[in-house]
Formats: C-alpha cells, structure tokens, sequence
C-alpha cells in the first residue's frame, strides 16, 4: 500500500506554478516537486497526481490525497470517461488525462480528499513544495499548454 499526497498552486491563473507529491509507504518516503514557467492550478494539481503515480516501480494499491475537487470529481464522478468518448471536445488538459488514465490503468487507485490550507500535514508540506518550485529560476515548459495558449 502506498499513499501518495498532492498539490498544485500557480501564480495567476496562467502563471508560473508547481506542483508537490509525497509518497509514503512503510519507512520510505519521497518528495517530488517541479515548476513551470506557464500553465493552470488544474494542471498542476493533475500534474501531481500523475507524476505521483508514475514514480512507482510496480503496479500497487495507491491512495492519492488531494485537495483537488477538480481532480477528484473528474474522476470519481467517471466525468473524465465521457470526455475521453466525445475526444475531449471543449475540454482542457486532454494531454494530462490521457498521461493519467494510462498510468491509472497499472494501479488499483483511490482518492481521498483533503480540505486544503487546513492544517493537514501532508497536503500543508505539498502545497511548500508546489509553491517553492513554480518560484525557482530555470522554470520548465509546459510545452503543450503553451502551445494551445500562447
């Protein structure tokens, strides 16, 4: 069983942002963080999630928490399979939920929401993470949304 805690943040929504993953599972425990120079909370909070994801080696039990209702509704509300059948007409980050759902596929996931900026430990270290990494020199590109956006 592993547990894995995201989030997202950007500064202006486009803006530079980050995103911040802590995974856990018996004494191991990993921090991951990365920041862009240009893309969405919603990108970077999915971003989390599946960088979380494909950070394990072998398919698992995985509970992701997140204080993403984006994220969460979109999939336990299966919204996301609707997407996918009309080819993600009218809808954003269709790169990520298809990232996503083919990483999903090798795990046996379930999320769990977090009220954020609640005191929560994890998601209160996460959202450090996301933070600090969308204000670091040298962002990253987030290629395909600065391609659909400018």
């Amino acid at each position: 069983m592993i547990e894995i805690y995201t989030d997202g943040s950007s500064s202006g929504n486009p803006g530079p942002g980050g995103f911040g993953v802590i995974l856990r599972s018996g004494q191991h425990y990993k921090e991951i963080s990365a920041g862009f120079r240009k893309t969405t909370n919603n990108r970077m909070e999915l971003l989390a999630v599946i960088t979380g994801l494909e950070a394990i080696k072998t398919p698992n039990q995985v509970t992701i928490y997140s204080d993403s209702k984006y994220v969460i509704d979109s999939i336990e509300k299966r919204w996301v399979h609707g997407w996918v059948a009309k080819g993600f007409a009218g809808k954003k980050n269709k790169d990520l939920w298809i990232r996503y759902l083919n990483i999903a596929k090798v795990h046996q996931v379930k999320f769990v929401w977090v009220r954020g900026h609640n005191g929560h430990p994890e998601n209160e270290r996460c959202d450090e993470l996301a933070v600090a990494a969308g204000k670091q020199k040298d962002l990253l590109i987030d290629t395909v949304f600065e391609a659909e956006n400018g």
